[in-house]
C-alpha cells in the first residue's frame, strides 16, 4: 500500500511517493511551475475569479493527475492522500470559497456574505475530490487545518517543524517563496503575515532563472577575479560547478557539471556577490547590462530589478512586523529560514541582501517545512487529530501587509533602492521624515546552524523526476479571429497558439507558461477583438 505527501507551493508541486508497509520513500516528482495562469498567489486568486473557480479546480486537479500518474503504480493501492499548502492553494484544490481571501474588508466580505469562512481540518475520499479525473477508490485525502482564514497548513508547519514554538525569546520564521509566509513571536503573541514577494525569489520571473532542481546554479562564490557556481545534481544534493569570469561568461575551469538556469538564492548570491566585489556599483545597473553564467544564462538589468523586488518585499514585511508588534530590531534572537529558498540560500549573502534579517542573533535553515508536514500525516493516523487540536491553541493576530501604511512605505523605500539606485543614506533618511526606525545594524558573527543540505531530505530510491510543463491547455473559440498572430507575436511568454479546426479558429492557452489576467497583452493586440480570454475551458487530453 502507499500513500502520498504532496506540497502545493504556490510556485511549484513537490510530491513523494511512499511505501506504507516498509514506512520509506520510493520516489520524488517535482513541477517547474504553478499550473494555474499568473506569477504569484494573487494572480491565482484573480484567474479562479475572474475566469471560475470550477477552471481553476479542474487545472489543479489535471496537474495532480499529472504528478500521480509519474509515480506509475496501481492507484487502487494508494490509501492516503496527504497535502500542505496555503489557504489559497487548499481552498483552490478543494474547490472551496475564495472570495473571503481576495477580499480584505470586512464590509466587503459581508457584502458577498463570506464572512467566517471555516477551513478545518478533512478527511474526505479521493474520489470525491478529483471526480472523473482521476481514480483512487481506496485512497482519503487528508487536508490539515488552517488557524484563520488567512494563517493556513504551510504556516502551520513552519511552525511546528521548526524550533519556533517553543522559544520564549523572541524569534521569526519564514517561508520562502513566491508567497513568503512569516510569523513573529514575542512571549506568548504570535503574529503572523506574508509577503508576496513574486516569483523571482523562485527563480522564475528571471531570464534564465527556475526552481530548485537538477542543474540549477544555487550559488556563487568569488575566486580571485573570477565566480565559482555551485549547482544542484541529480540528488539535489549542492556541487561544485564551473569556475567563470561573470563579465564574459568564459569558463575558466570546467567541472563537468551541467548547468541549465538559476534559483532564486542563486539570484541572492549573485547580488550580494556582485555588490560586495563592485561588479555592480548602483544598483540595478551591471557592466554593459549583462553578467553571464554559462551558454544561455544571462542575468540583464530587469532581471536584477525583479529579483529586488521580491527581496525588497520580503525585508518590508519582516520590517514591519516587528515595527507593528512594538518590538526593537535589536530585541531580535531566532531567525528560522524554511522551503527551497531557506535551505539552498547562503544565510550570510542573504542578510547582506536583507531576505534574512541581519540585526537576529541566530539563524537556523531547515527544509521544505510543507511537505514534512504532509508525510506525517501519510505515516500517522492520529496525526491530524494533533494539529488540529494544536491548531485550536494557537492565538495569532494577522497583519495585512495589503492594509499595512507601514509595510507600504517601507516597501516605497525598497522599490527605490532596488531599482532606482537610491543610497541607503537616503533610504534611512526618508525612514524619519515617515517616523520609522531606521534600518539596524548588522550583527556581526552570529550563530548559523544548518540542519539539512537539501530542501527534501530524503527523495528516494528512484530518485527525483521534473516535470518541467504539466502540459494542461486552455481553449477559447475566437470568432472573428482574423488568423493575423499578433497574439502570439505578443505573448511574452509564448503561451498562446491559434488553431484552424473543424470548429472554427481555436486560442489555445498553456496554463503554466500563461500570465493570466495580470497580463492579457493578446487580448489588447488583437484588431477584431476575438481574443477575449473570458471563456476558456480545459481541453481534454
Amino acid at each position: 500500500m502507499y500513500g502520498i505527501a504532496l506540497d502545493l507551493g504556490t510556485s511549484g508541486y513537490r510530491a513523494q511517493l511512499i511505501d506504507l508497509e516498509r514506512e520509506e520513500t520510493i520516489k520524488t516528482v517535482i513541477t517547474m511551475g504553478h499550473p494555474l495562469p499568473g506569477g504569484n498567489v494573487i494572480d491565482h486568486l484573480d484567474f479562479a475569479i475572474e475566469l471560475g473557480e470550477d477552471i481553476a479546480n479542474g487545472i489543479i486537479l489535471n496537474a495532480v493527475k499529472r504528478i500521480i500518474s509519474a509515480f506509475n503504480v496501481n492507484l487502487s493501492e494508494v490509501k492516503k492522500l496527504a497535502i500542505c499548502g496555503n489557504p489559497i492553494q487548499l481552498s483552490l484544490f478543494q474547490n472551496m470559497e475564495i472570495r473571503d481571501l481576495a477580499y480584505a474588508g470586512r464590509n466587503k466580505q459581508a457584502r458577498l456574505g463570506v464572512e467566517d469562512v471555516k477551513r478545518d481540518s478533512r478527511v474526505v475520499p479521493a474520489n470525491d475530490i478529483f471526480g472523473d479525473i482521476l481514480d483512487m477508490p481506496n485512497c482519503n485525502v487528508v487536508v490539515p487545518p488552517a488557524i484563520k482564514h488567512e494563517i493556513g497548513a504551510d504556516a502551520l508547519a513552519m511552525m511546528l517543524k521548526t524550533e519556533f514554538l517553543s522559544q520564549t525569546e523572541p524569534s521569526i520564521v519564514t517561508d520562502y517563496g513566491t508567497n513568503a509566509e512569516m510569523a513573529l513571536k514575542v512571549g506568548d503573541k504570535i503574529v503572523t503575515g506574508s509577503a508576496a514577494a513574486g516569483p523571482a525569489i523562485e527563480g522564475q520571473g528571471i531570464g534564465c532563472g527556475m526552481l530548485a532542481s537538477p542543474g540549477a546554479i544555487t550559488d556563487v562564490n568569488p575566486e580571485g577575479d573570477y565566480w565559482r557556481l555551485t549547482v544542484l545534481d541529480d540528488n539535489m544534493s549542492e556541487k561544485k560547478g564551473d569556475l567563470i569570469e561573470p563579465a564574459t561568461g568564459k569558463v575558466v575551469e570546467d567541472s563537468g557539471v551541467k548547468t541549465i538556469g538559476i534559483t532564486g538564492t542563486g539570484m541572492i548570491s549573485v547580488l550580494s556577490v556582485a555588490l560586495d566585489t563592485g561588479l555592480i556599483e548602483k544598483l540595478p545597473q551591471l557592466p554593459n547590462g549583462k553578467i553571464i553564467l554559462g551558454d544561455d544564462l544571462v542575468l540583464t538589468n530587469r532581471d536584477i530589478e525583479e529579483a529586488g523586488k521580491a527581496i525588497g518585499a520580503i525585508r518590508a514585511a519582516h520590517l514591519t512586523l516587528i515595527v507593528e508588534s512594538g518590538l526593537k530590531y535589536e530585541d531580535l534572537e531566532n531567525i528560522y529560514m524554511s522551503g527551497a529558498s531557506g535551505t539552498y540560500v547562503d544565510s550570510e549573502k542573504a542578510r547582506r541582501l536583507g531576505t534574512c534579517p541581519n540585526f537576529g542573533k541566530r539563524i537556523v535553515q531547515f527544509g521544505n517545512t510543507s511537505i514534512s508536514l504532509a508525510r506525517d500525516l501519510v505515516f500517522d493516523d492520529n496525526k491530524l487529530d494533533e494539529i488540529t487540536e494544536f491548531a485550536h491553541t494557537i492565538t495569532a493576530d494577522h497583519l495585512m501587509m495589503a492594509t499595512s501604511e507601514t509595510f507600504k512605505n517601507f516597501y516605497i523605500f525598497e522599490l527605490s533602492y532596488w531599482t532606482q539606485g537610491m543610497p541607503i543614506e537616503t533610504y534611512n533618511e526618508m525612514l524619519g521624515f515617515y517616523n520609522l526606525p531606521k534600518l539596524p545594524e548588522m550583527v556581526r558573527n552570529p550563530v548559523i546552524e544548518k540542519r539539512v543540505e537539501k530542501d527534501i531530505a530524503n527523495v528516494g530510491k528512484e530518485g527525483i523526476e521534473t516535470i518541467g510543463n504539466v502540459g494542461i491547455i486552455l481553449e477559447e473559440i475566437t470568432d472573428g479571429c482574423i488568423f493575423c498572430h499578433k497574439c502570439e507575436e505578443e505573448c511574452p511568454e509564448d503561451a498562446i497558439t491559434i488553431l484552424d479546426t473543424d470548429e472554427g479558429l481555436i486560442a489555445n492557452y498553456n496554463a503554466q507558461r500563461c500570465l493570466g489576467t495580470s497580463c492579457r497583452r493578446c487580448v489588447g493586440i488583437c484588431p477584431v477583438n476575438a481574443i477575449k480570454y473570458e471563456d476558456v475551458k480545459i481541453k481534454k487530453q
